[in-house]
C-alpha cells in the first residue's frame, strides 16, 4: 500500500461506513515495507464501538466489511506460495485435478493474465494485437468522457491490474484499482512492484506454461492497488474525477447499488465509464437483480440495456440511479476472452459514460 494514496485518498471504515459512521482508517502497524511503501502491515479503525483492523498483505490493504470472512474465504490465495517452480507447480497442478482451487485458480488468472499483458510478452505481442481487448474498450469510453475534472482515477474491478497501468499513462494524479479477487491483486501488485507480468497461460486440459517477463509501465509510480467491495466503496463523497468499472456490472449481486456507489464517490461532473456483456451468473447476482434480463414477461423483455439506459436517466425508472446521468454509449464493442489454445469466448459489449450530479439521497 503506497502511502501516497493512502494519505490522499484517507480510506474510511467500511463497516463504519455501512452503520452510517464516518471513521477515517490509520495505520497501525507496519512489518514490512519501505519510507513510501507497505508491503505488510495493520489498518485500524479508531472508533469506539468498532476497533476493526485491516490486514495489508503483498502490498495490498484489504478493506471490506466483513475482513474476517473475506480473509477465511480467500485463504488459499493469501497463504499461497510464490517461490515454486514452473515444474512443482504443474506436477502440483495434475495432482489437484480439474476443478481444483488451484485449477480454477488457474484458469482465471491465465484469461485475465493473456487478455491484460499478452500485447507486451516479447513471445505473444504480434498475435495479441486486434483481439478484442478490454484496453480497447477503455479507450473508447475515454474519447467518449471528454474533459475530465482534476483529480484521483478509480478503477473498479481492476483484475490483474494493466487498465489502471494505461490510465496512469493518460490521466494526471493518483490511480487506484480495486477489486476482490486477492490472486488477481497479486499479479497487479508484482507488475507494480517488480515491473514483471507472471501468470499461467493456460494451452489445454490442465497444461499450462508460465509467462513471466519485465513491464515498461510509464506512470506506473502514481498506481496502487487495494482489494476493496465494488458495493461498499471506502471513500468519502466526492473524492474521483473519474471512475471506471469495465466488465464489472454484471458481477456484483446488486448493480444498481454499483452505479450508486460509482457515482457517490465522484466529484461533481465526474466521470463513470462502465461497459458490460450482461454475462449475468446466479453464482455472482441473483436472477432478480439481472437487469431487465431474467425473463420475456419483463418490461424491458431480456434487454439489459434498456434499464440500465432508464438507471442512468434520473426520473425515467422508479428505481432511477439520482446521482448519475448518461451522457453517451456505444454499442457492440468486442471483447474476447482467451481460455486456452484453441477456444476464445468472444462478447459484444455495451459502453457508457455517466456524469456525476448531484446527490439526491442514494
Amino acid at each position: 500500500m503506497k502511502l501516497g494514496h493512502f494519505e490522499a485518498l484517507r480510506p474510511l471504515c467500511p463497516r463504519c461506513r455501512e452503520a452510517g459512521g464516518r471513521e477515517a482508517l490509520i495505520l497501525a502497524e507496519v512489518t514490512r515495507g519501505t519510507r513510501e511503501d507497505v508491503l505488510e502491515g495493520v489498518l485500524h479503525c479508531p472508533g469506539e464501538s468498532c476497533r476493526q483492523e485491516y490486514p495489508i498483505l503483498d502490498g495490498v490493504p484489504i478493506i471490506v466489511p466483513r475482513v474476517r470472512a473475506y480473509v477465511s474465504e480467500n485463504l488459499p490465495h493469501i497463504m499461497s506460495r510464490e517461490d515454486v517452480s514452473p515444474l512443482l507447480e504443474s506436477l502440483i497442478g495434475d495432482c489437484s485435478g480439474p476443478g481444483s482451487v488451484l485449477d480454477s485458480t488457474r484458469q482465471y488468472l491465465s484469461s485475465y493474465g493473456a487478455g491484460h499483458y499478452d500485447d507486451l510478452d516479447p513471445e505473444r505481442e504480434r498475435e495479441a494485437r486486434g483481439k478484442g481487448s478490454v484496453l480497447e474498450v477503455l479507450e473508447r469510453g475515454l474519447e467518449l468522457a471528454g474533459p475530465l475534472p482534476l483529480g484521483p482515477t478509480l478503477d473498479v474491478g481492476c483484475s490483474v491490474g494493466r487498465p489502471a497501468f494505461e490510465l496512469a499513462q493518460r490521466r494526471p494524479g493518483l490511480v487506484l484499482g480495486v477489486d476482490l479477487n486477492f490472486a488477481m491483486l497479486r499479479v497487479a501488485s508484482r507488475a507494480l512492484r517488480a515491473g514483471v507480468a507472471c501468470y499461467p497461460r493456460r494451452r489445454g486440459g490442465l497444461v499450462y506454461e508460465r509467462r513471466e517477463f519485465p513491464l515498461d509501465l510509464p506512470g506506473a509510480e502514481r498506481v496502487d492497488f487495494w482489494a476493496c467491495d465494488a458495493l461498499a466503496l471506502p471513500f468519502a463523497d466526492a473524492t474521483f474525477a473519474l471512475a471506471t468499472s469495465l466488465n464489472v456490472l454484471d458481477c456484483v449481486p446488486v448493480p444498481r447499488d454499483h452505479l450508486a456507489g460509482l457515482g457517490r464517490v465522484l466529484l461533481p461532473s465526474g466521470r463513470a465509464i462502465l461497459s458490460s456483456p450482461y454475462d449475468w451468473s446466479p453464482g455472482a447476482t441473483p436472477v432478480e437483480g439481472w437487469l431487465g434480463g431474467h425473463s420475456q414477461r419483463h418490461g424491458e423483455a431480456g434487454s439489459s440495456e434498456s434499464l440500465l439506459r432508464a438507471l442512468l436517466t434520473p426520473g425515467a425508472h422508479p428505481a432511477s440511479v439520482a446521482n448519475l446521468r448518461l451522457l453517451a454509449e456505444v454499442e457492440g464493442l468486442p471483447w474476447t476472452v482467451r481460455l486456452h489454445d484453441r477456444y476464445s469466448a468472444n462478447y459484444s459489449v455495451h459502453l457508457v459514460v455517466a456524469e456525476a450530479v448531484q446527490d439526491s439521497g442514494d
